[in-house]
């Protein structure tokens, strides 16, 4: 836990300040920190004394008891190299085999790794000072003998605090102890924060680890405000009475003699197993890849190889390289995807090892941007796995060196500004949503600090200046805030070391491992690479297992092989899918901007895409449609100087890529690029001092290189800000080239292509109902789940014969492991005994063979609440019989591991054995916009109602149905699903209204202000299709839109069929005549029936702060056969008829609404009559259908229409109701027919 608050740098400045030439680290149980402590004390001329307060076992650190929940402490210091060592191995050993709760050592451990190491007897939680604390003086001194007798440098800990009853008579036991044993004494400050006005702060801090307040009597807290950094004149006042104690700390300090070697490497050496050494066997093996690609290579080419192996001969670096080689044979040997990420794309080297498939020539990569002789640092070489095989290298590596030379690096989560105010807001026991209000004021952005936020929100800056209360939280948060939180394991960080890695770092337990996982570094990635360590990325990405499995799914569906480094860079269709900016689900080009953009660039060449890649990023991004612009001859091309031209040409005159900038500093001003690199370094980290000397060097350089002082001047002022941003090329081309292959399988093999990609992100809400909206608007059907014909994930379920011209028909079946609360283990069994044994027949059948693990309860609950099961039932059926299915398949998956035979088996298994049936209840069925819910949650999409799948790829030009492509400040038209409304009234009285628009990946909120609701209110009906147009905005970090106008979206003439995949359209039968029919229907439409117009419009109301929107939208028209059909006003589908989302407004007609109990689950007949009014016809069915609405229940309703002479029955799948006589008056008073509406009984 961390409970201490001292930043390093405050700590060691003040104690210079205070005039002190030592100062001590000894984090509880870990050595986090120590390297980051020894450079700040040595930067500042002070003695860095490494030490580490140890967790000491009561006995065995293999012992895990209660007694060793709480272990004592020892406090433990290096003394010298050795110790240093020494202190290594036993911090390791305590947090990779001593860990329970706390990381523990024992006195066996700690007296073998003696030597080197100064002991102190530790704080009040030590042993010793247990036993005294407990008046058992005489196991105290026989524990004071041994740590004497084991360490050539004990020492008694004396500390003084106030509030602490026991101290001075344990202060008295310890002196006692000293005098008898001859033990040494001395004086420490227990140290958790650097200032004494810090204490509160601290105090917050142990809450926020702790999870309590600071109103909460009993938590973890400080006895006083004295730990602190005293000086040392406090320190000699405290202790005037034992001057020895100050003595002998200062002689400790002075004892200390050890410095750390930051110029050692510890490179693992690659194991050869010929007698050449590492350097010729690189050199053997790249020129061997050279002869492959190049054949005899031109003179460039070779003097490109040759410099860059001398290069890496100086540098010491031949075994980093064939490290990196022999993990890339092995990935490709095991058909692993992966690839290089960053600077090392650049080196020639890399790509005749077969390590990158980029020829760094082809696309002018330097290789000084990534090593050079005047770099001091070790290059990184990053590689990137796909993500569900990424373990698999790092296991290699622990084979190949051993798992004491591998391990998994740190990382350390710090409190940001979000965070810390909500953190701090909790410590200070105040209102969640008093804290969450504040820290929703913060802009969502990534680096924001307080700082930045005070300058950006008005709001906050008030808040804070006239509320003492927020006051407080805000000064607190400010103090805490950049405060580690947490430690955890890199998401890539990996090294790797030639010998053991705890002779020169401590290791740890992974945040998330077992005992059996690979190790993790205390240190983090910097002071690592100080060290000289091999640290390397090895990061899953989930785009090259998207990859994987869609070349493996196009070979055994097309019978095509495909290589990723065989396809070339100039197919057609994988450009026209570029310049449609239908990016999604493609690497690096899906967020809404750079779908614009890349809309705009119609890229034609890998290299226009990756300039793309690096100019999408703040600061140059300022300079894309200049880009753009002069790509297509709507801007001239601009050069700072005509020799610049070259260098600038490929990217129109614009500086793109810190290559650029380095060829500029040697073009100029005549620098090595190795010093060019070093230069826009310095010019990245805006150091001005450094970047005056670096103006005059440049401005001499190309003085003497024939160019003015005044154009010198110009050009570094132009490359200075540059310097800062650009992006590395070979990064650029590396990722551009991945974002090809991705566009690639899209534009040639949409299918499999959406398929993977559903599968790499299964259990991703949001991207799965991404996924399905782009796979509707490239007219790709993905089928709900379904148990006969799901897999375990999404799959293809179209022929393998299919032709490229019916490419658009074939479909993807949702995986049944995609389901949340379902996952892959529990389906497995399942979709392997459908496949072998055929569909299931009924529910029995699934209960006999679907395997134990389908058993669990939440799994078959959101089996069924998806449609999975519908074969079998209504879902509220199989949802109210759920504990009856759940005990059958829990009891034939007993038996069948039991092995238990009855005699029907006798029979083999041609003869099933008979088993209890599954009955099930009866009960009231969700409704449609409930099952709605319910795949969206376990879905992410709902896949039972697709009508905006199925207009999805004839929506307007322009226009979006999905949320993804949605991006703050965009000015967008829409089209989406209206399924709820809420009207409000402004502060002028006027009419607002909140939309609840459905898109195809989630609901988005839409503000209706006044003056576009007055000619919008008709649009705004629940279930309405509707085109608008707004912009973006933000509402507590969520995407809005404020509407400028709106209207009813209708599905264009020549695409009927779109809603007919996919609407419950009612049954339409001619009536038998057996139920009970009055003789003498109403008609549709009374000859006085002429509405006016006020009532024509069918509105959301708000009544007692609820909403209920009442809506219809589909009438009827008759067809040429004269039966009758759905459609709206206009003769085209427009939607379907939701229930309520709600129950209708409390008005004096429905308050008291007495229900028919027999008419409960019944079938309501409503009568009427076809007349030759088509309009009023289509109104009074709406007035009928609205009125039913404003009573939801179980009762079906079916209409019953006499037209063309014969009469019709129309059955309402979809609406449900419930009988009532005030529902009976309405009807019969509206129709003018005293039983308009009649009762078949089930």
């Amino acid at each position: 836990m961390l409970d201490g608050l001292s930043h390093i740098q405050a700590l060691v400045k003040h104690a210079k300040n205070q005039g002190m030439s030592a100062l001590g680290l000894t984090d509880h149980g870990v050595m986090h920190g120590a390297i980051d402590f020894y450079e700040a004390c040595t930067a500042e001329g002070i003695k860095p004394i490494i030490g580490c307060e140890l967790y000491v076992a009561s006995g065995s650190l293999e012992d895990r008891n209660s007694a060793e929940k709480t272990p004592s402490h020892l406090t433990v210091l290096a003394q010298n190299t050795l110790g240093y060592a020494n202190l290594l191995y036993l911090v390791s050993k305590a947090n990779t085999e001593g860990f329970y709760y706390k990381p523990r050592v024992d006195k066996n451990l700690l007296s073998s790794r003696a030597d080197g190491l100064i002991v102190l007897s530790g704080c009040p939680s030590s042993e010793i000072s247990r036993f005294l604390i407990d008046g058992d003086t005489s196991r105290a001194e026989e524990l004071a003998r041994f740590y004497k007798d084991s360490f050539s440098q004990f020492y008694l800990e004396l500390q003084r605090h106030e509030n602490l009853e026991f101290l001075d008579r344990l202060n008295s036991g310890l002196i006692h102890i000293a005098e008898k044993l001859d033990i040494p004494l001395i004086a420490t400050n227990d140290l958790h924060y650097v200032y004494k006005e810090d204490a509160d702060m601290q105090d917050v801090m142990v809450c926020i680890q702790t999870n309590t307040t600071v109103n909460d009597q009993s938590r973890m807290k400080m006895s006083d405000d004295s730990y602190y950094l005293k000086s040392p004149e406090e320190m000699e006042y405290l202790f005037s009475d034992i001057p020895e104690a100050l003595s002998n700390t200062m002689a400790v300090a002075d004892s200390v003699d050890f410095e750390l070697d930051f110029t050692k490497l510890h490179l693992p050496e690659y194991p050869i197993e010929s007698t050449e050494d590492a350097d010729s066997y690189l050199r053997r093996l790249s020129w061997q890849g050279f002869e492959q690609k190049f054949g005899s290579g031109n003179e460039i080419q070779n003097q490109r190889l040759s410099y860059e192996l001398d290069v890496i001969t100086k540098t010491q670096y031949p075994n980093y390289f064939l490290v990196v080689w022999d993990i890339a044979e092995f990935a490709r040997n095991n058909h692993i995807i992966f690839g290089v990420r960053g600077s090392a794309a650049s080196s020639l080297v890399l790509y005749c090892l077969g390590v990158t498939d980029i020829d760094p020539l082809e696309y002018q990569l330097v290789f000084e941007r990534f090593l050079n002789i005047e770099r001091k640092e070790m290059p990184d070489i990053d590689l990137d796995f796909q993500d569900d095989r990424r373990d698999e290298a790092i296991r290699y590596l622990v084979t190949k060196y051993g798992e004491d030379h591998v391990a998994q690096i740190i990382t350390f989560g710090t409190l940001g500004a979000k965070a810390v105010i909500r953190d701090v807001g909790r410590a200070l026991g105040m209102q969640y949503a008093d804290v969450d209000r504040i820290a929703r004021l913060v802009p969502a952005r990534v680096g924001m600090t307080l700082e930045t936020a005070f300058s950006e929100s008005a709001e906050l800056r008030d808040i804070y200046q006239n509320d003492h209360s927020y006051k407080a939280l805000l000064d607190a948060a400010q103090k805490l805030e950049g405060t580690v939180r947490n430690s955890s394991t890199h998401a890539a960080g990996i090294v790797i070391s030639s010998d053991p890695l705890t002779n020169n770092i401590p290791l740890q337990r992974p945040t998330k491992g077992t005992e059996n996982a690979i190790a993790m570094t205390q240190y983090a990635m910097e002071p690592l690479a100080k060290l000289g360590l091999l640290k390397m990325d090895f990061l899953g990405l989930i785009n090259y297992t998207i990859l994987a499995e869609t070349i493996e799914s196009v070979e055994k569906r097309h019978g095509v092989s495909i290589s990723l480094n065989t396809i070339k860079f100039d197919d057609d269709k994988t450009f026209e899918l570029l310049a449609s900016g239908e990016t999604t689900a493609i690497f690096q080009l899906e967020s809404p901007g750079m779908r614009r953009y890349i809309k705009e660039l119609k890229p034609e060449t890998l290299g226009e895409l990756a300039a793309m890649v690096a100019l999408y990023r703040p600061g140059p991004m300022e300079h894309i449609p200049r880009f753009i612009d002069s790509k297509f001859g709507r801007a001239p091309i601009e050069y700072p100087h005509d020799a610049l031209k070259e260098i600038l040409e490929e990217t129109f005159g614009i500086i793109v890529y810190q290559d650029q900038v380095l060829h500029i500093l040697r073009t100029f001003a005549g620098y090595s690029l190795g010093e060019a690199d070093i230069v826009r370094k310095a010019m990245g980290k805006k150091i001005r001092s450094l970047m005056e000397e670096e103006r005059v060097k440049f401005v001499t350089g190309a003085k003497n290189l024939g160019y003015t002082e005044q154009i010198a001047k110009e050009i570094f002022d132009l490359i200075e800000p540059f310097a800062g941003y650009a992006f590395n090329k070979a990064h650029s081309v590396s990722y551009a080239v991945v974002a090809y292959w991705t566009a690639f399988f899209k534009a040639n093999y949409p299918v499999e292509f959406m398929a993977c990609a559903m599968n790499a992100y299964s259990g991703n809400a949001e991207r799965i109902a991404m996924m399905v909206a782009e796979c509707a608007r490239l007219g790709i059907k993905v089928l709900p789940p379904d148990i006969n014909d799901s897999d375990v994930g999404f799959s293809v379920t179209s022929s393998p014969e299919i032709k490229d011209s019916d490419i658009a028909k074939e479909e993807i079946a949702y995986g049944l492991a995609a389901v949340k609360n379902v996952g892959a283990s529990a389906v497995s069994d399942l979709v392997e005994s459908r496949k072998s044994e055929g569909f299931f027949k009924n529910l029995e059948d699934f209960a006999r063979r679907s395997g134990g693990a389908a058993g669990n309860r939440r799994v078959l609950e959101s089996l069924i609440k998806v449609g999975a099961l519908d074969r079998f039932g209504r879902r509220g059926q199989l949802l109210a019989s759920l504990d009856s299915l759940v005990s059958l398949v829990q009891r034939e998956s007993q038996l069948k591991e039991s092995g238990q035979t009855n005699m029907f088996n006798l029979f083999g298994e041609s003869v099933p054995p008979p088993m209890v049936g599954v009955t099930l209840s009866d009960s009231e069925e969700p409704s449609t916009i409930e099952q709605a819910l319910w795949e969206r949650e376990l879905m992410g999409v709902s896949l039972s109602s697709q009508i905006l799948e199925s207009i999805a790829p004839n929506v307007p030009e322009g226009a979006v149905i999905s949320k993804s492509q949605l991006e703050v400040g965009m000015k967008v038209a829409l089209v989406g699903q209206v399924s709820n409304t809420r009207l409000q009234s402004d502060k002028n009285g006027d009419r607002i209204a909140f939309i609840t628009l459905e898109l195809m990946d989630g609901p988005l909120d839409v503000a209706v202000w006044s003056r576009t609701y007055q000619t919008t209110s008709d649009v705004w009906v629940q279930g309405n299709l509707v085109h608008l147009n707004g912009t973006i905005r933000t509402r507590n970090d969520e995407l809005t839109m404020h509407c400028d106008g709106a209207s009813v979206y209708e599905i264009p003439s020549d695409r009927p069929e779109a809603l007919a995949e996919v609407l419950p359209e009612p049954k339409i039968v001619e009536w038998t005549g057996n139920d009970i029919i009055p003789e003498y229907p109403s008609p549709l439409a009374p000859s006085s029936a002429n509405p006016p117009a006020e009532q024509e419009r069918i509105e959301a109301v708000e009544v007692d702060n609820e909403t209920h929107s009442l809506a219809v939208n589909q009438v009827k028209t008759p067809t040429s056969n004269n039966q009758p059909i759905l459609n709206d006003q206009n003769g085209h589908h427009n939607g379907i008829i939701p229930e309520p989302a709600v129950r209708a407004p409390k008005t004096p007609e429905n308050q008291n609404i007495k229900v028919s109990t027999e008419a409960k689950n019944s079938l309501l007949l409503v009568n009427l009559t076809e007349t030759d009014k088509p309009e009023d016809d289509q109104y009074l069915l709406k007035s009928v259908l609205q009125i039913i609405l404003e009573y939801p229940g179980a009762d079906d309703v079916d209409l019953v229409i006499a037209s063309g002479g014969k009469r019709w029955r129309v059955e309402m799948r979809i609406i449900k109701t419930s009988y009532s006589e005030e529902l009976a008056d309405r009807l019969a008073t509206l129709l003018d027919n005293p039983r308009a509406l009649t009762i078949q009984k089930r």
